[in-house]
């Protein structure tokens, strides 16, 4: 019986740090993909500053990441933190967007939540005052 509740006691701990480990692997999910997507933004943005046509830039980033000396391995940066391709398109005329919908998804969420811990504390604050 005792071996039974220890078991119990090792899975439950481990579920617990599981579920929470999973936050923290998504965090650093959504820093990669900021990351990535900053450095795919300038480096096209580069190419395009050297007189790339910005449709072109668009319609096959991984060519000029290529043309870059800086990019060892194109396809690996052209992917998210979980795995998703990124979409290039363009903002306005000098600039470029580089999300995916995973990455929007996740942002919004995260925003949602903050919102959402903000609120709760300000009713904390109230209930005290």
């Amino acid at each position: 019986m005792e071996i039974m509740i220890v078991i119990f006691l090792i899975g439950l701990i481990g579920s617990v740090i599981g579920y929470n480990m999973k936050g923290s692997i998504d965090e650093g999910r959504y820093f990669k993909t900021q990351q990535a997507a900053a450095q795919v933004r300038e480096l096209l943005l580069l190419e395009i500053a050297k007189g790339a046509d910005i449709d072109d830039v668009i319609k096959d980033p991984g060519h000029y990441l290529k043309r870059t000396s800086v990019v060892k391995n194109v396809d690996n940066i052209l992917k998210d933190g979980w795995g998703n391709v990124f979409v290039v398109s363009k903002k306005n005329t000098y600039d470029l967007n580089v999300t995916t919908d995973k990455f929007q998804r996740y942002k919004a969420e995260k925003k949602k939540n903050s919102k959402n811990e903000v609120e709760k504390d300000a009713e904390e604050n109230d209930e005290s005052e």
